[in-house]
């Protein structure tokens, strides 16, 4: 057989190839498009990507979506997912992390996290506190210094961390409890405070490859991907940490 014939075979080869459908959480979406692109440009399966709240999607697994790698915002959408019995044994594994983060208006006069008691913020985004993993982490933390059922009257639910941060980018909430690397792609923002210290919440986002995926091999490799050197650089330059740091 010619080279040039034996070339373009293994090329249609590589094109004809479905897709990896992954199902992230929207926190990820611009270090994950990245580090799918480098995957696929060193010779990995190209990716398609349904982002959106981690328990949305944990939901839509178990209910039967065809989805081939699961990455959540935290542990328990991903447990969600293990309990239906629906993870590939030992694939399991902590890709990256994150912190928690109150972002306000540029010229608000909010400076901590105690001023949000005062008059000066009415509304408070956060991803739904029952569900939305930034939502109960956000909880979480201000329950354990002791200001939830203070602020509990100004917290406005939001389908997802994204959506709390619109919300402070539009006007219809004066602050908003979302991830440091959300307050990166909205300048017009000021992070007013950042959830440090041994009270802040850890914040491991867990990856999984699932037992209806079609393509077991490349799946595997997309996950072994994330946890090598390279997409943690790349997930260092959009604010991710890697996991043992939280």
């Amino acid at each position: 057989m010619l080279p040039g014939l034996c070339l373009l075979l293994a090329l249609s080869a590589q094109t004809s190839s479905p897709p990896l459908t992954v199902s992230a959480a929207v926190s990820l979406t611009e270090a994950l498009e990245e580090a799918a692109a480098a995957f696929h440009a060193g010779g990995g399966t190209a990716v398609v990507f349904n982002f959106g709240a981690s328990n949305v999607l944990a939901r839509q697994i178990v209910n039967g979506a065809p989805v081939d790698v699961f990455i959540s915002a935290d542990q328990a959408q991903m447990d969600v997912v293990a309990r239906a019995g629906l993870i590939v044994p030992g694939s399991r594994v902590e890709v990256t992390a994150n912190t928690l983060v109150l972002v306000v208006d540029a010229h608000s006069p909010i400076k901590t996290i105690d001023d949000l008691g005062g008059a000066d913020v009415r509304r408070i985004a956060i991803g739904d506190p029952a569900a939305v993993p930034a939502g109960v982490y956000a909880r979480t933390y201000l329950e354990d210094i002791g200001m939830w059922t203070r602020l509990e009257p100004k917290l406005v639910p939001t389908t997802n961390v994204r959506a709390a941060l619109t919300a402070v980018e539009n006007g219809s909430a004066g602050a908003a409890f979302v991830y440091a690397t959300d307050a990166r792609i909205a300048p017009a923002l000021r992070v007013a405070a950042t959830i440090a210290g041994p009270r802040a919440p850890r914040i491991v986002y867990p990856g999984c490859i699932l037992k209806t995926t079609r393509q077991a091999a490349a799946a595997a490799k997309f996950v072994q991907f994330l946890t090598s050197p390279v997409a943690a650089a790349i997930f260092a330059r959009h604010g991710f940490a890697p996991p043992a740091a939280r």
